[in-house]
């Protein structure tokens, strides 16, 4: 019969009653606290000190650190060449200085991390598959080049990613490093559309897309979250959940300030698909598309507003203090 460390612990504990064992005790127990301790503090690698989230409410998710290997040198293919993508398909579109790139998420769900350069700018595209959130991001912090890989850790069921340059983790839907040396800096979110294909070549028709051609060797054709989205399932525990809406209701999360505000997707669909709409002293137009699932955010100038199409629970996890658009309703006299 074997035993295991708590309980062999436990004995020695059960006999260290004479009185010169006191000090053994007390150094036993010390031993264990700092053991359980410094386990609290690293977690895959990653140095957890002061981190500017709770400790104890990061976890892993499985994979160890790289586990889920990000894209760093990414392969793109024209409309005609992209005949493993279906018109319905999901992508996440992203235009800069006239170039347009598509990244399907038939991709992203395997890699969660793409380390793009377009032109002179160095873009990370980033994707949480439990989340659904999708949001790009310049990878350059006070002039220097990051690039980003999975750490394996979540907070929140949100991936927290880390750089290679100081391996500090960053939280995706803060935006910011949340420990390691890089700890309170933040990076500089991008706009990016979260629609179908088929909408997307539609209306850049010069769009690249990402090629399944990855240097891995993945079941790019099939779905490892099939039927995620509708369940009520959510996988890892939260800090905060609202039982306002479905859980995995798609919102279009905007960010103005320190002020936050979620337009669910079921309340969009109410409207004629634009809507303008004022707060935090800023105007902004919403547009949404039904057929397609995209929702946008766009500023008085009509540049797109950088945003975060995702789950309700995930946008409510991060922000517990946000507005909600409701369609006003009339009552009938």
């Amino acid at each position: 019969m074997t035993t295991t460390a708590a309980e062999e612990t436990g004995f020695k504990m059960r006999h260290l009653s004479h009185p010169w064992s006191q000090s053994l005790q007390y150094l036993l127990l010390l031993s264990l606290w700092v053991c359980s301790n410094l386990h609290a503090q690293v977690m895959h690698g990653f140095d957890l000190k002061d981190a500017l989230i709770p400790v104890d409410q990061i976890v892993s998710g499985g994979p160890a650190k790289d586990g889920i290997p990000a894209i760093d040198q990414p392969r793109f293919v024209q409309v005609a060449e992209a005949s493993f993508l279906q018109t319905a398909d999901m992508v996440l579109g992203l235009t800069r200085r006239g170039l347009a790139r598509a990244y399907p998420l038939r991709i992203l769900n395997w890699h969660e991390v793409v380390n793009d350069q377009l032109g002179a700018e160095p873009i990370t595209i980033t994707y949480c598959p439990l989340c659904g959130t999708g949001v790009a991001f310049d990878r350059r912090v006070n002039g220097r080049v990051l690039s980003f890989g999975v750490s394996g850790l979540l907070y929140n069921n949100d991936v927290l990613l880390y750089d290679r340059q100081t391996n500090s983790l960053w939280s995706q839907l803060m935006g910011q490093a949340i420990s390691g040396p890089m700890k309170g800096q933040r990076l500089a979110m991008l706009p990016v559309t979260h629609t179908t294909w088929g909408d997307w070549r539609n209306s850049h028709a010069t769009t690249r897309a990402l090629s399944t051609e990855t240097g891995h060797r993945r079941a790019y054709d099939q779905d490892p979250y099939a039927g995620y989205d509708v369940s009520t399932e959510i996988m890892f525990p939260l800090a905060f959940r609202s039982a306002g809406l479905h859980p995995k209701e798609r919102v279009l999360g905007v960010q103005i300030g320190t002020q936050t505000k979620a337009y669910p997707f079921v309340e969009l669909g109410k409207t004629s698909g634009v809507i303008t709409d004022t707060w935090a002293n800023t105007t902004l137009t919403i547009r949404f598309d039904q057929a397609t699932g995209r929702a946008t955010a766009h500023a008085s100038n009509k540049a797109q507003w950088p945003a975060v199409v995702g789950y309700w629970f995930a946008w409510y996890a991060f922000h517990p203090d946000t507005a909600v658009f409701r369609v006003a309703t009339q009552r009938v006299p």
